[in-house]
């Protein structure tokens, strides 16, 4: 069975009521909207920016979402009071599943329900029963942004966020790229999707008003499957954890340098069914993806770095699935299906895959791994990660020093206390993927030799006694 890319209109007393569509099937695609009329002026405001990224000369043609209309996007959207979700950037069998029920939802009278945590707006969709099924996170709403519902906003999308190498109203690409780049479901990321909501009743301001209403105003949101769970990581000790668990997370953390793994947004779901945690029977679900696949290369952070499972050695599926992870295939399945995502971050997906491939076919584990990519504190001063030296000498190998916050083809800007690739032309980065391969294979070849003669002095010791 073949799937496609879907709008539902909800009509409480006539059900879902199919959009129209033109004639001609060269299909609208705001997913392929050029990103510098989705960010605000000054002056500007939310809903004007949206229906200006609607005209015409701004809106792409594409073969991968929905055959709606101008017309429909700009007139009866507007004018109807139907709730309504639509996918923007999505795919599969899951994803679909997952905005049929909130669209079910939302057409029976439920509406969703702002949670408390977090520093960003976010909602949960129950079904008509009363279970949690979805959450969404409007992309207006996060932390900083000009809607932001906890009193953390005033600033126009585009500009730089709480992590400064990820932008204002940009974490929701991010959530959805983790799903995607996810293979297989190893590390357990829920079902995510772009999607548009209309006249549902999210958070809203205007000046001094501010509530918690239904508004015709079109919300970008992320959307992910609800992961019914017992406790987050932060609740238990690591020793409930299984290590495939941490092992699996681990892995996609490290490809997607995420800044902000911890133990919060790691769910901890249990597996024997009797409601009882027992040593190593569970298994961990990570959700929260907004801050992975910086513009530039960042200092992340990882929980589970100093837990005792990321010391224990790469299983051999673990190990065969790292070999077959492929960054110019991540890099087309990102641009293909997520083509809001900058280029700079793709870069940084290929520089943080290499690493891992390399790494762990010279036998590190994945402790040894995330402490090359993680920064150091001495004397009160950030020194750059091992990975980030091994760029700064390959950068000064290829091109002439540049000035610092130049603009860039790829529209990435050089940042103080981050290293950029995006602003490498095609040849330097290609000469910088070279020479990055080359270089991280002589610094894991000096590591054996390393570990082979403390090995060796810690025989030798042993014999001397």
């Amino acid at each position: 069975m073949r799937l496609f890319k879907m709008a539902v209109t909800i009509d409480r007393h006539n059900g879902f009521k199919p959009f129209s569509r033109s004639q001609r099937c060269k299909l609208q695609s705001y997913g392929h909207l050029d990103p510098n009329t989705l960010e605000l002026s000054q002056t500007g405001t939310f809903s004007h920016s949206f229906e200006l990224a609607f005209q015409a000369d701004n809106i792409h043609r594409s073969f991968s979402t929905p055959c709606l209309p101008l017309s429909t996007l700009l007139g009866e959207e507007l004018t109807s009071h139907h709730p309504r979700v639509e996918i923007v950037r999505g795919s599969g069998a899951p994803v679909h599943a997952l905005v049929v029920e909130v669209a079910i939802a939302m057409a029976s009278g439920v509406q969703p329900t702002p949670l408390p945590s977090g520093l960003g707006g976010a909602y949960v969709f129950r079904n008509p029963n009363g279970n949690n099924i979805a959450v969404a996170k409007p992309i207006d709403e996060e932390p900083l942004a000009l809607n932001n519902p906890k009193g953390l906003g005033g600033q126009m999308l585009g500009q730089p966020g709480l992590k400064k190498s990820i932008r204002i109203g940009e974490t929701g690409i991010r959530e959805s790229a983790a799903y995607l780049l996810d293979h297989g479901g190893l590390a357990g990321v829920p079902p995510t999707a772009l999607v548009k909501f209309s006249h549902a009743a999210f958070f809203v301001t205007n000046n001094s008003d501010a509530a918690t209403v239904p508004s015709h105003k079109p919300k970008i949101a992320s959307l992910q499957r609800f992961v019914g769970h017992g406790f987050d990581a932060g609740e238990l000790g690591p020793s409930f954890f299984s290590v495939s668990s941490v092992h699996q997370i681990g892995i996609l953390d490290i490809r997607i340098l995420n800044l902000d793994r911890h133990a919060g947004n790691m769910l901890v779901v249990n597996h024997d069914h009797k409601n009882s945690f027992v040593d190593g029977v569970t298994d961990l679900v990570p959700i929260d993806h907004g801050f992975c696949l910086p513009e530039w290369l960042d200092d992340p952070y990882f929980e589970w770095l100093h837990w005792p499972q990321a010391s224990i050695p790469f299983s051999d599926s673990e190990l065969e699935y790292i070999s077959k992870l492929d960054p110019f295939k991540d890099a087309e399945i990102l641009r293909t299906k997520l083509p809001l995502l900058r280029e700079c971050s793709i870069r940084v997906l290929f520089v943080c895959t290499i690493l891992l491939k390399q790494a762990a076919a010279a036998g590190l584990c994945l402790a040894e791994i995330g402490q090359m990519m993680t920064r150091k504190f001495r004397g009160g001063e950030e020194l750059p990660s091992e990975m980030e030296k091994v760029c700064l000498k390959v950068k000064a190998s290829i091109i002439f020093p540049r000035e610092n916050c130049k603009e860039t083809e790829q529209g990435s800007k050089c940042e103080v206390g981050g290293i950029s690739l995006g602003d490498l032309n095609q040849g330097e980065w290609e000469a910088f993927l070279d020479i990055f391969s080359e270089l991280l294979h002589g610094v894991f070849e000096e590591k054996k030799v390393q570990k082979h003669k403390l090995e060796h002095h810690g025989s030798y010791r042993t014999l001397g006694r």
